[in-house]
């Protein structure tokens, strides 16, 4: 293999990178990316980014001494059109055809958008220039702000705004923002951190439509209330991009078909990151960002799967001084015990109830630790402000799982 290409210059795409010159690959490198800049760290974009408490600089995820090591040709602005398998080429936007060997595909996702979301004062938050457009429009003076979509990057934004003095509503279709991740119970709990911070959340109802003449004034609910707005985030979760890949027979379906090992059904073309789905799912988190390159640069070098991935599901999320923290897969059904602090309102330490109550508990003054549990093992970890716990929580899942992978093995 004397050439590789990954086409995404993404934490994804720099990860493989690493891993290709890690793993011993000494030939021709080449990073594709569609935004004009050098790789940079998302979280911060709807935290210390868009509050001020970073710049630009402490976004980077390379300095000019790794660059240099990677020895790699960097085509930056520049988007990629298609995929010629038969050929083995990548098609550019600007009409060059990029020669290679094997293919790392880590093109990421794009922000769902909204009828009309083209109104002056109406932003999406996934990418840098997304941020730097936003904070412009922070910085114009006390705002009313609605943002729609309660998951972790409309819930982390409206932290975010409340913290520099906005006026701050959130809207979320659902009975509660991230149901699907924590379950009712806690996902309650999760939810209180809104009221804490002074936002409002309205809960079950949905959006009808946008209002403004060139600026947004306002966002329609589905229940006929209209939330006058001068700002309007959309957090409405991401659409993996594959578009470019139409036609490359690719098998695509939200994201790039894998096996276990990030390796497709073409010969030397793996995916990793948020346009992956591996083993049947796709994990839009910064952990299997970075987990996934090792497993699939192995696999491609070696030309088949030799590899595959076996890591505990991990996220966080930073919200109104508050860090959350999970880890494992939880299911439906799963008993909850709080093992280490308590929520007001709800069990105390020790208690044990079953995903469904939602009686309005929230997190108490020094957070909480929650085990998921099903059939006597625990499936899944949760914590609000016991960063030291969790940790020792996740290693003992993640041995657990380990234990129960090699009996099943």
């Amino acid at each position: 293999m004397r050439t590789v290409t990954v086409v995404g210059a993404s934490l994804a795409g720099l990860y493989a990178a690493r891993e290709l010159r890690a793993q011993g690959f000494d030939g021709r490198l080449v990073i594709i990316g569609e935004e004009p800049h050098a790789p940079y760290d998302r979280p911060p974009l709807s935290k210390d980014f868009l509050t001020g408490r970073a710049d630009e600089a402490r976004l980077a995820l390379t300095d000019p001494e790794e660059t240099d090591g990677l020895d790699a040709e960097w085509l930056l602005g520049v988007r990629a059109h298609g995929l010629d398998a038969r050929a083995r080429t990548v098609l550019l936007g600007d009409g060059r055809t990029m020669a290679t060997d094997g293919v790392v595909i880590a093109t990421g996702a794009s922000a769902r958008r909204l009828p009309g979301d083209g109104l002056a004062g109406v932003h999406t938050l996934r990418t840098l220039d997304d941020a730097r457009r936003l904070r412009g429009d922070l910085g114009r003076g006390t705002r009313r702000i609605v943002v729609i979509g309660g998951g972790f990057i409309g819930a982390e934004t409206a932290s975010s705004c409340a913290t520099l003095g906005h006026s701050v509503t959130v809207v979320e279709a659902a009975p509660l923002p991230l149901v699907p991740q924590l379950g009712a119970e806690l996902a309650a709990a999760c939810a209180a951190l809104h009221r804490r911070g002074g936002v409002e959340l309205i809960t079950g109802t949905g959006v009808a439509g946008l209002r403004g003449a060139g600026a947004v004034t306002g966002v329609e609910l589905s229940d006929g209330r209209t939330l006058s707005a001068d700002i309007v985030i959309v957090g409405i979760g991401a659409t993996p991009n594959t578009a470019w890949l139409a036609g490359s027979t690719l098998v695509l379906h939200d994201g790039v078909l894998c096996d276990d090992g990030c390796a497709t059904a073409l010969p030397q073309v793996v995916a990793v990151g948020d346009v992956a789905r591996v083993g049947g799912s796709r994990a839009e988190h910064w952990t299997s960002a970075t987990e996934q390159p090792r497993v699939a640069v192995a696999n491609l070098l070696a030309g088949r799967t030799t590899r595959t991935l076996r890591s505990v599901p991990y996220f966080w999320s930073d919200q109104y001084g508050s860090r959350i923290q999970f880890a494992g897969r939880r299911r439906d059904g799963d008993t909850v015990r709080i093992t280490e602090g308590e929520l007001t309102g709800g069990e105390a330490t020790g208690g044990d109830t079953t995903e469904g109550d939602t009686t309005g508990s929230a997190p108490a003054g020094g957070g909480f630790l929650a085990l998921y549990e099903r059939d006597g093992r625990t499936t899944a970890v949760l914590s609000v402000d016991r960063p030291r716990a969790f940790m020792r929580a996740r290693r003992a899942l993640a041995a657990e799982e380990g234990r129960a992978s090699a009996g099943a093995a």
